[in-house]
C-alpha cells in the first residue's frame, strides 16, 4: 500500500553547461527555388490554381435560378387593376373592347373602349362564368381564351436534371477512383512534413535548462547556417545525432525548437510512417524522404520513435520482420550515400537505445548520442516557471520548495502538474493558484486521485491505519531510507492508503539503502501481524516492489557476499536479438538455487528486522495509528513527533529526533 517504486538505475551523465548560441534575429533565412518549389509540392506553402475557377460555377447556377425565378417574380403595371365586379360593371356600361381569359391563372387582361389597358384576377378557374361569358358575347366584346403560358428554361431544366444528375453521379465516381490510384501510385511518398524557418514557434528559449544538450544541438544548427566557419579548421559535422532519454524529457521539444532556430528546411517524421502492409514501401519512402532533403539544399531531417523501424535486425520469433529490415537497411543506405557537406544532418529521438541496430550506432551515421535525462531540481524549478508564466500565480508558491518535492519528474510530469494545479484551482473557486493547489495537484499525480466511493468497515480502516502506520514509523526511524511526506488512509489510486517519502537527488543507491527500502516495504504486513496476529492480502504491492528489489541486488548489482561479484540480467526479451534457443538461464541449476536462497535470505532478514523495530517502538504505533483513525491524513513531523511521545509513554528518557533513528 505504500509507494514504493523500485529504484531506478542510476541515470546517464547529461553534459555540461555551454555558451548561448547567437541570438535568431543574427541569422539569415536563405531560400533557394528549390526550396520553396518543395514547399508549395508538399502543402505547406501556396500553389498556384490552373483552370477554370471553382466561383465561376457558382455565378453560372445563380444565373440560371434567377433566369428561372425572376420573370415570375417580376411585378406588372401595365394597366389598371380592376375587381371582378368593377370589370363586370364595365362590360355591362359598354366600357370594354377586348378581353384575353387566361385558362390556367384565371386572369383577364385587355383593353377599354378608350384604348387603356387593364387588368383584373378574374372570376373563377375558367376566368368567367358562363353568364358572364354570355354577358362577353351580349355587350360585343372581343374575347378568348388563352392558356398559360410555357417557361422554356423551366421546361429546358425538368428535362435536363435527369441528364445532369447521371452525368455528376459518373464524374464523382471517376474522380474517386482516380483518387484512389492516386493513393496507391503515391504510397511511396514520404510523409515527412516540411517546415519552414517562420512556422515554429518553439525555440531554444523556451526551453528551461539542459545547457548541454544546447550546445550540441547548437552546433549542428551553427554548422547548416554558417558551414565556412567550420571548414576553415577541417572540422565535421556529424551526419546523425540521436536524442536518448526518459519519456517525457523533451526530446520531441528539441527537434521543435531546431525547426525554430535553423534558417534550413526541416523535415519531420515518425518511425511508424514509413511502415506501411505492402512491402518495399517503407524503404522508398525513405529514399523520397533523402530525395526531398536534397532538394532543399541544406536541411535537417528528423526521424521520432526511430526505434520502431531501427530494432536488431534478425531479431524475434522466426526472425525479424521483412519489411521493417528493408527499411533499416535503406536508410543505412542513404545515410552512407551523403556527404556532411551536403548540408543534411539527420536528427532522431528513442528512448529504448538499447534494441536498435548496431549498425545504425557506429561512427558515420549516428555518430553523436545526446542523452536528455531527467531534469534536477534547479532545472525543474526554470521548467516549472516556465509553464506557470501565463498562469496566474498566488504569493505564497515556491518554486524552490516544489522543484525540491518533485524528484523524478520529467519536463512532461511538471506541465502535467501545473495544469493540475490550475484545475484544482478553478474548482477550489480561487482566482489564482496558490500552494494549497500545487500540493493537492502533486497529491493527484503522484498517489493518484481520492476514492471518496470506497466505504471501509471499522475493522478494515483500523487494519488500514496500523499498516500505514507501520510503514510511515519504519521510514521515520531507518536511517537511510528516504524522509517521510505524510501518510493517509484515504483511499487513493488503487491503494487503500498511502505512505509518501519525498526521494532525495540521488544518483547512486547504496545497498544500505536498499535494505531499509525494502524493511519499510516490510513495515505494513509486519504491523498487522504484531497488532491483530493475522495477516490479509493488502501487503501484495508491498511483496511485489520489495521482492523486485532483493532480486536485483542479488542478481545484478553484486550486493550479496555468497553470489559475489557476478551479475545476470532478470529477463531476456527475444526481440532485443537474442536467439530464441539459447535465450534461457546463463547459469547453473545450483547457481540458481544459490540466488533463490540468498534472495530469500534478504527478504526474511529484513522482515525480522522490521519486526524489531516495531515492537520497539510498540506505542508508537499505537499512537500513529490512533492519530490517522482521528484525523485520516499526517505529515512527516508528526509522525516523528508521536514516536517521541510513545518513547516517553514507554519509560523512555525524552529522545530528540536523532535518537529515535534506529542506527
Amino acid at each position: 500500500m505504500s509507494n514504493l517504486p523500485p529504484p531506478p538505475p542510476p541515470p546517464p551523465p547529461g553534459g555540461g553547461r555551454g555558451q548561448r548560441r547567437p541570438a535568431k534575429s543574427d541569422r539569415s533565412s536563405p531560400k533557394n527555388k528549390n526550396e520553396s518549389d518543395h514547399q508549395n509540392s508538399d502543402g505547406s506553402g501556396s500553389e498556384p490554381r490552373t483552370g477554370f475557377p471553382r466561383w465561376g460555377w457558382w455565378i453560372i447556377a445563380a444565373v440560371a435560378l434567377g433566369a428561372l425565378l425572376v420573370p415570375s417574380l417580376w411585378p406588372s403595371n401595365d394597366g389598371t387593376d380592376l375587381t371582378y365586379t368593377e370589370f363586370i360593371a364595365d362590360v355591362e356600361a359598354g366600357n370594354i373592347a377586348t378581353a384575353d381569359i387566361n385558362t390556367g391563372s384565371g386572369k383577364i387582361t385587355g383593353e377599354r373602349t378608350n384604348e387603356e389597358r387593364y387588368n383584373t384576377s378574374g372570376g373563377g378557374e375558367r376566368g368567367v362564368s358562363e353568364a358572364d361569358e354570355q354577358l362577353l358575347k351580349d355587350a360585343n366584346v372581343d374575347y378568348e381564351f388563352t392558356p398559360p403560358s410555357n417557361n422554356f428554361l423551366l421546361n429546358l431544366l425538368g428535362f435536363m436534371l435527369p441528364i445532369f444528375l447521371i452525368i455528376g453521379f459518373l464524374v464523382w465516381m471517376q474522380r474517386r477512383a482516380s483518387g484512389q490510384m492516386g493513393g496507391v501510385m503515391s504510397i511511396g511518398k514520404s510523409k515527412a512534413k516540411a517546415y519552414t524557418t517562420d512556422k515554429p514557434s518553439t525555440t531554444f528559449d523556451d526551453i528551461a535548462g539542459y545547457e548541454g544538450v544546447k550546445q550540441e544541438i547548437s552546433e549542428v544548427v551553427d554548422f547548416l547556417r554558417y558551414p565556412e566557419r567550420f571548414k576553415e579548421i577541417g572540422a565535421r559535422v556529424p551526419k546523425g545525432m540521436l536524442l536518448v532519454g526518459p519519456p517525457g524529457t523533451g526530446k520531441t521539444l528539441f527537434a521543435r525548437a531546431v525547426a525554430g532556430e535553423a534558417g534550413v528546411g526541416f523535415l519531420s517524421v515518425t518511425g511508424s510512417d514509413f511502415m506501411e502492409m505492402f512491402v518495399g514501401v517503407g524503404a522508398s519512402r525513405v529514399r523520397d524522404l533523402f530525395q526531398q532533403a536534397r532538394r532543399m539544399g541544406r536541411a535537417i531531417i528528423f526521424i521520432d520513435e526511430i526505434d520502431s523501424i531501427g530494432r536488431k535486425r534478425g531479431a524475434g520469433l522466426g526472425g525479424g520482420h521483412d519489411e521493417r529490415e528493408q527499411t533499416l537497411n535503406q536508410m543505412l543506405a542513404e545515410m552512407d550515400g551523403f556527404e556532411t557537406s551536403e548540408g543534411i544532418v539527420i536528427m532522431a529521438a528513442t528512448n529504448r537505445p538499447d534494441i536498435l541496430d548496431p549498425a545504425l550506432l557506429r561512427p558515420g551515421r549516428f555518430d553523436r548520442q545526446i542523452v536528455v535525462p531527467v531534469p534536477e531540481a534547479n532545472e525543474r524549478k526554470a521548467i516549472l516557471e516556465v509553464h506557470s508564466r501565463d498562469k496566474r500565480i498566488g504569493a505564497d508558491v515556491d518554486m524552490d520548495t516544489m522543484a525540491k518535492a518533485t524528484v523524478g519528474m520529467a519536463g512532461a510530469d511538471l506541465a502535467n502538474l501545473v495544469n493540475e494545479a490550475a484545475l484544482v484551482a478553478v474548482r477550489r473557486g480561487s482566482k489564482e493558484i496558490e500552494r494549497i493547489d500545487f500540493e493537492n495537484a502533486r497529491d493527484r499525480v503522484v498517489l493518484g486521485a481520492q476514492r471518496e466511493s470506497v466505504i471501509m468497515s471499522a475493522e478494515e480502516k483500523k487494519a488500514t491505519a496500523y499498516h500505514e502506520g507501520g510503514h510511515a514509523l519504519l521510514a521515520t526511524v531507518l536511517p537511510n531510507g528516504d524522509p517521510l511526506h505524510k501518510v493517509t488512509i484515504l483511499p487513493r489510486g488503487m491503494a487503500l492508503g498511502v505512505t509518501w517519502s519525498l526521494p532525495q537527488e540521488r544518483h547512486t543507491y547504496s545497498k544500505e539503502y536498499f535494505e531499509d527500502t525494502i524493511c519499510k516495504a516490510m513495515g505494513g504486513r509486519v504491523a498487522e501481524k504484531v497488532v491483530f496476529g493475522h495477516l490479509n492480502s493488502g501487503a501484495a504491492n508491498d511483496l511485489e516492489q520489495a521482492t523486485g528489489i532483493a532480486r536485483r541486488m542479488v542478481r545484478e548489482w553484486g550486493m550479496s557476499d555468497r553470489v559475489g561479484p557476478q551479475a545476470w540480467s532478470s529477463q531476456q526479451a527475444t526481440f532485443l536479438g537474442d536467439d530464441l534457443m539459447s535465450s534461457g538461464r546463463e547459469y547453473s541449476d545450483d547457481t540458481a538455487k544459490l540466488l533463490d536462497e540468498e534472495i530469500s535470505k534478504l527478504l526474511n532478514h529484513q522482515e525480522q528486522r522490521a519486526h524489531d523495530v516495531l515492537t520497539r517502538h510498540r506505542r508508537g504505533l499505537e499512537l500513529i495509528a490512533e492519530s490517522l483513525l482521528e484525523h485520516e491524513t499526517i505529515d512527516g513531523p508528526t509522525v516523528a513527533r508521536l514516536i517521541q511521545q510513545g518513547m516517553i509513554e514507554s519509560g523512555e528518557s525524552a529522545p530528540s529526533l536523532d535518537d529515535i533513528i534506529v542506527h
